[in-house]
């Protein structure tokens, strides 16, 4: 054989098998990244994992047996100012909770035993905004969590003592403060604030878990001179809203941060925020609605992808971002997956930003006519100064803040959809720094010509196909649990806390908790054996109580206790 074409065979095979190795070496990372999405003993983090599948890998309570799921013991916090919004983190048996006024809990996971309590102080009333809190996050020996008045705090993790307390921003000014969970990235607490829909401009923090020492801050709307100021007419960045107010992601394999930016303000009206001739079908107004990676230890922006550009509905995307590898057309890809207010779910590389699908949840949408494979909006109905524009869905969401959840045994996510709309009227106000910046009434209404409101729906992310459906004649506004058991949990405002097979969407289980479910759930296991647990107490401000009016009827109650399930022992 001539040596020409021996050296040609010898680089065949030598370019042969790098490419095997290259792809079994992201096989087994991509079999890691699944691995890292799913809890099992713990509940680590809000979204169960910074990966946020609210997954857990347990299966103990499983299909075959979850008929005989009962509860095994009751929290009640005397909290009652806005019920229980929170999802609890567990860790090492200890069971960790935080009510709306920022009264922090641990429990023995197993009994409900108090171990400590810590009391935030109480606001002065002078302090804007509503009530609540959404989470907390644990980290570095401590328990942190975000304030009414804008306060990030930390707990000594064993005891409940006060370690440290800064200030992020004067809450009288911003109009701002933090409902949402922090996230903790190796040594830094991370947190959003609100002030989506207020005459403020929103960011992103770092804090030092150590000490509270800042160690970074990301401002949603770019400063003069920076990248992206151009998409902003005048001085409208002031005041342009976009605060990322509810928890991010995290890839530690890429070391960067995925968060969810919220609508720019004015939420309704455009004309003072948007340049002169602004192609509408490019980005407008960054980095609002938009989902963006930023780099752990620097929170330097790497990618943005704008879902909605010049938002007019207010549709934030706030919401959480899911992190998973999945195939893409034939080929593996580390891939996001995001769903913003309008139900428009987004799938993204998540290394570069690249957008691989795109796909629409709710039945009734009015606010466009389609969407294109490349994610560009077809046919928008714009609100008009002074007119009124019906629009489905509503501000409050197709799906509210509350968290979807995903499987990697059946592949999907799992979503709480309600079928509202909206009568939409702008005005032109000016901004007043710190205050309000809708520059709207929205008034929500039902949507015309059915008899259900909401459904819970299973989808495949990568197809973008509708896998099963469970309509409810209400709203559903609480999050969703998946297991490797095969079910979903998740509660509804009349009280019923209930688990569907996860791959058919068959109601398998259920039992009435008293109050209606506005919170998370949790799975967890103690000495081997494991446990649901979930908030109960329903939320009657902004979206809750504007549900209730559409529903004049029904007394959803309220309360603030979280409820344990376990299958009887002799089960196990």
């Amino acid at each position: 054989m001539p040596r020409w074409i021996e050296k040609s065979h010898m680089i065949s095979r030598m370019r042969f098998w790098l490419t095997l190795f290259t792809v079994s070496l992201f096989t087994i990372s991509g079999a890691l990244a699944q691995d890292a999405g799913a809890t099992r003993a713990d509940w680590p983090h809000y979204g169960g994992t910074q990966f946020s599948w609210r997954y857990s890998a347990l299966d103990q309570i499983n299909t075959s047996n979850v008929k005989a799921l009962t509860p095994v013991w009751l929290f009640q916090t005397g909290d009652y100012a806005e019920n229980l919004q929170t999802t609890p983190i567990v860790e090492n048996g200890v069971m960790y909770l935080i009510t709306a006024r920022a009264r922090v809990f641990a429990l023995d996971a197993a009994t409900g035993r108090e171990i400590w309590k810590y009391a935030y102080p109480e606001p002065p009333r002078s302090v804007p905004g509503f009530v609540g809190n959404r989470g907390l996050a644990i980290g570095d020996g401590k328990v942190f969590f975000g304030t009414k008045n804008n306060d990030m705090v930390a707990l000594d993790q064993k005891t409940g003592r006060l370690l440290w307390r800064v200030n992020i921003d004067d809450a009288r000014q911003c109009g701002c403060n933090i409902t949402a969970a922090p996230l903790v990235v190796k040594d830094k607490v991370i947190v959003g604030g609100t002030g989506g829909d207020g005459a403020h401009r929103g960011y992103i923090t770092a804090f030092s878990t150590k000490n509270g020492r800042l160690a970074w801050r990301w401002y949603v709307i770019p400063g003069p001179g920076e990248k992206g100021n151009e998409t902003w007419k005048g001085d409208s960045w002031r005041f342009g809203g976009g605060a990322p107010w509810l928890t991010g992601s995290y890839d530690p394999a890429l070391n960067l941060v995925y968060w969810g930016t919220g609508n720019a303000a004015a939420d309704f009206y455009d004309a003072d925020r948007v340049p002169a001739g602004a192609d509408k079908s490019k980005d407008i107004n960054l980095y609002t609605a938009s989902v963006v990676a930023l780099d752990a230890d620097t929170g330097k922006l790497r990618w943005h992808y704008q879902e909605i550009h010049d938002d007019q509905w207010d549709w934030d995307s706030a919401y959480e971002v899911l992190v998973m590898d999945r195939e893409v057309r034939g080929r593996m890809r580390q891939v996001l997956v995001h769903m913003n207010k309008s139900g428009i779910t987004s799938v993204l590389d998540r290394v570069t930003g690249e957008l691989l699908g795109v796909f629409s949840i709710p039945e009734v949408q009015t606010w466009i006519s389609g969407i294109t494979e490349d994610g560009k909006l077809v046919g928008r109905v714009e609100p008009q100064l002074g007119k009124t524009t019906t629009v489905c869905p509503t501000a409050a969401g197709a799906k509210s803040w509350n968290s979807m959840a995903y499987s990697p045994r059946t592949g999907f996510i799992y979503v709480p959809v309600n079928e509202l709309c909206e009568d939409i009227t702008p005005n032109n106000a000016p901004p007043e720094e710190g205050q309000s910046y809708m520059n709207g009434a929205f008034p929500i209404k039902l949507a015309p010509g059915r008899t259900t409101y909401s459904h819970v729906d299973a989808w495949d992310p990568i197809t973008g196909k509708l896998a099963w459906k469970v309509p409810y004649k209400y709203v559903l506004l609480a999050s969703m649990l998946a297991t490797a058991g095969d079910l979903v949990f998740t509660g509804n405002p009349e009280g019923e806390f209930y688990a569907l097979d996860a791959k058919s969407g068959n109601k398998l289980w259920s039992y009435q908790t008293g109050a209606g479910h506005r919170g998370g759930s949790a799975s967890y296991s103690v000495n081997g054996r494991q446990y649901i647990a979930t908030s109960t107490g329903w939320h009657v401000s902004v979206v809750g109580g504007a549900a209730m009016g559409l529903f004049p009827d029904q007394d959803w109650r309220l309360g603030s206790t979280l409820v344990v399930f376990a299958l009887p022992e002799p089960s196990r």
